[in-house]
């Protein structure tokens, strides 16, 4: 069987600042996974390549997308909170989490626009077609448009009391992470860890990769 691709997410050894995200410098110790295939693993495109990192903290899970983009496409509205239901017809970032693997059937989902708009849902399998239900996990993001440089960033804080009942750093959980590009078809869907699917789809949980959680860097 083909080893899984794995995530590491270090501890966050510094203080947020003062919107809760952690600092630029803190992202420095974080590993980075990139990608810019479709969701089958073939067309690699580095001019819509993605750079994700995960830090994390007894409270919060956070993550930094970097995206390189050709074009942006996102909806004009939104609730007046930012939540966008069926953002994923837009431009957006987006990471599949699953911490219980006795539960293959169930995880999350969290999506995040350039414009910052965004959407979190549980999604349960058991049925079909599957359940999605509104998460409410208290997420806050921010996000930087970089017109001149074909660049847009997404940071994402999530509590962990909304990831997990009980959190143990020890412990392995499922994770894939997506990006979509364009308003119409042919749009890009890319994937982390391909789906391998005959068309687009990220919900294969079979194919997420591993998250790991790991200490920081000590501080002198």
């Amino acid at each position: 069987m083909k080893n899984k691709p794995r995530a590491t997410a270090v501890n966050l050894a510094t203080a947020t600042d003062k919107e809760g995200f952690p600092a630029s410098a803190a992202w420095e110790q974080a590993p980075a996974e990139r990608f810019c295939a479709d969701w089958q693993g073939k067309n690699p495109d580095s001019g819509r390549e993605t750079r994700v990192q995960l830090l994390w903290s007894r409270e919060c899970l956070y993550f930094r997308f970097q995206c390189r983009f050709r074009e942006v496409s996102v909806f004009p509205d939104a609730a007046p909170n930012g939540r966008r239901d069926k953002l994923w017809d837009r431009d957006v970032v987006e990471v599949f989490l699953q911490s219980d693997p006795s539960k293959p059937l169930h995880y999350l989902e969290f999506e995040v626009s350039p414009n910052g708009q965004w959407i979190d849902l549980a999604i349960d399998r058991t049925n079909v077609p599957h359940d999605l239900s509104d998460l409410k996990s208290g997420l806050k993001r921010r996000v930087y448009l970089d017109e001149a440089r074909k660049m847009w960033t997404a940071e994402l804080a999530i509590p962990m009391k909304s990831l997990a009942k009980r959190f143990d750093p020890g412990a392995t959980w499922g994770v894939n992470f997506y990006r979509v590009e364009g308003k119409s078809e042919p749009r890009f869907y890319s994937a982390w860890s391909p789906t391998n699917t005959s068309v687009p789809n990220f919900h294969v949980p079979e194919a997420f990769g591993e998250l790991v959680f790991v200490p920081g860097a000590a501080r002198s």
